[in-house]
């Protein structure tokens, strides 16, 4: 049994959002990322970010929290990518504190985040991932459940690096 509750984002949830974004970018991206890149990604920039998602619900956020502390957060909406039908979602950012990392804070935000887009109408959701990101592949295809679209790769610029990205697919239900 999770210890974690989750619940929609408010106002003042954005500076706990802005700050487990970029520890959990910093822990995870370590040895994909540029450190240089990586130490651009100010607290003042993800704070201008997240708040502005949480006020226009764009994308919806969801937060685990843990004794009333945010350890973690969900956006997700419909599809950005082209051409994709209105009943495809999308996880646009799933992070946790390091700290709570393989204790179940991730997977109450995905149940989180699949309820929300049963009720938005969405029959199947997408999200992207490195892919020399092992952790959150693993995740994501182990414990939620996703599978890798295999002609989906694509390489993306992250300061100097250039890295390929997949998007992994599943049904809602």
């Amino acid at each position: 049994m999770s210890s974690y509750s989750v619940r929609p984002a408010i106002a003042r949830d954005a500076k706990a959002i802005a700050e487990i974004h970029i520890a959990a970018w910093q822990a995870a991206y370590a040895d994909l990322m540029p450190e240089d890149f990586l130490e651009k990604m100010t607290l003042e920039r993800r704070l201008a970010y997240w708040r502005e998602a949480i006020e226009f619900s764009e994308p919806q956020l969801l937060v685990a929290t843990e004794d009333e502390q945010v350890v973690g957060f969900v956006g997700f909406d419909r599809s950005r990518d082209a051409g994709t039908r209105a009943t495809v979602g999308e996880i646009w950012a799933l992070y946790v504190e390091p700290a709570h990392w393989g204790k179940g804070a991730g997977l109450a935000l995905w149940d989180g985040a699949r309820e929300g887009l049963k009720e938005e109408g969405c029959t199947q959701v997408t999200l992207w991932v490195l892919l020399r990101n092992e952790r959150a592949l693993g995740f994501f295809e182990h414990a939620a459940g996703f599978k890798r679209e295999m002609p989906s790769l694509k390489t993306v610029a992250f300061g100097s690096a250039r890295l390929e990205e997949i998007r992994l697919k599943r049904a809602v239900d």
